[in-house]
């Protein structure tokens, strides 16, 4: 195999081996009843101040409406707490739950074992190396998005 057919395959490999071992480690008896998306938008939320939908929506590039969708689902398991604004009643505020927390730190956990994974063998010059392609691989697919994006014929 040439470099481009190697590159090709560890590439198709690894994206969709990382949603499904990631699926698989932090989808656990305790938080079996949510998804990996579910995981994301808990993630998104996090464990600082509540945060509006469209702030949320924006991190993860959805529409509030697909966001909603998602939001209902987890507040009706427990996951999120719904708040409306006290200066603005019109404005939703959106947080964790404790449950949510326990989610939010449960992921942030898988996160870091696999962080620590991937620097245990490699050395300072490797890590550098490694940071500047994965950002290069990165920009091209934020690049590619907004080419893609419905607002790019605007």
């Amino acid at each position: 195999m040439n470099d481009n057919e190697v590159l090709n395959e560890v590439l198709v490999r690894l994206f969709r081996d990382i949603m499904d071992i990631e699926q698989k480690a932090i989808i656990t008896p305790e938080f079996n009843d949510i998804t990996n998306n579910d995981m994301h938008v808990i993630e998104a939320i996090g464990i600082g101040l509540p945060k509006n939908m469209t702030s949320i929506a924006k991190e993860l590039s959805v529409t509030v409406g697909t966001l909603t969708i998602a939001m209902n689902s987890l507040v009706k398991k427990g996951y999120v707490i719904r708040e409306r604004g006290l200066e603005d009643r019109r404005v939703v505020y959106i947080s964790l739950s404790e449950k949510g927390r326990r989610a939010y730190e449960h992921h942030a956990q898988f996160h870091r074992e696999l962080i620590e994974a991937v620097k245990k063998d490699l050395d300072a010059d490797e890590m550098r190396r490694l940071i500047e392609a994965l950002t290069k691989l990165d920009t091209w697919f934020r690049e590619k998005e907004k080419e893609n994006s419905p607002e790019k014929g605007r």
